[in-house]
């Protein structure tokens, strides 16, 4: 089950973040036993801002200290928002009219397109395998960073699970710590295993390779 702390007060849940991810152990990756660096922070889809804001000053105030296994510079923080680059994407490919993005073919024809027409294309032209994780891929390539935030997960449903998100990230973001910013419950049990239940209610699948932060030590 999510640690108690999940349900504290954002200040609470804030300085908790601070001290683990600007802690030794978490920084350099220790004590992971062969497991992936990949953490969920859970939250209530309620607090959405709330998160949103917490997540900018918590970076702002990882990049302000002093951090000795880091040479005495702050923790750099690298931020992805999914919905932001899924956007990104669309905008940048170009439909079937030549010279038309794919994004402006959206806008223009989403109302004419069925529920299950528009999901199947935009599962297609975001599959996280073959476009999604790549373009990841070249923004970590792209920048010096000590963790990797990722946002937007709620954003992106349904043509984006975050489940596969984490599956195929493996092969991508494994050298720094990744946290999974998630409107949700990451929900532990000896019976069924780990799995992500998207605004508390939607059953993601199940994943077993993150850690849940508020239960991670500082």
């Amino acid at each position: 089950m999510s640690s108690k702390l999940r349900q504290r007060p954002i200040a609470e849940r804030f300085d908790h973040l601070l001290a683990v991810i600007s802690g030794e152990r978490f920084l350099q990756m220790k004590g992971l036993n062969n497991d992936l660096p990949f953490y969920i922070c859970d939250y209530q889809p309620s607090e959405a801002v709330q998160m949103q804001r917490l997540q900018r000053q918590l970076a702002n105030k990882l990049g302000g200290l002093s951090i000795p296994c880091l040479g005495g510079r702050g923790v750099t923080v690298l931020e992805i928002n999914l919905y932001d680059l899924s956007i990104e994407l669309l905008k940048a490919r170009e439909g079937s009219e030549e010279g038309i993005s794919t994004w402006e073919q959206v806008m223009a024809n989403e109302p004419d397109f069925d529920k299950d027409g528009l999901l199947e294309m935009l599962q297609n032209v975001l599959d996280p395998r073959e476009h999604l994780i790549p373009a990841i891929g070249q923004r970590l390539a792209q920048a010096e960073f000590d963790v990797l935030f990722l946002s937007g997960i709620g954003e992106v449903f349904p043509y984006i699970r975050s489940h596969n998100v984490l599956n195929n990230l493996q092969s991508t973001a494994k050298s720094k710590p990744t946290i999974m910013f998630f409107p949700g419950e990451y929900k532990y049990s000896l019976e069924h295993g780990a799995s992500l239940e998207l605004f508390g209610r939607l059953h993601d699948e199940k994943y077993y390779r993150a850690f849940n932060i508020f239960e991670t030590q500082a």
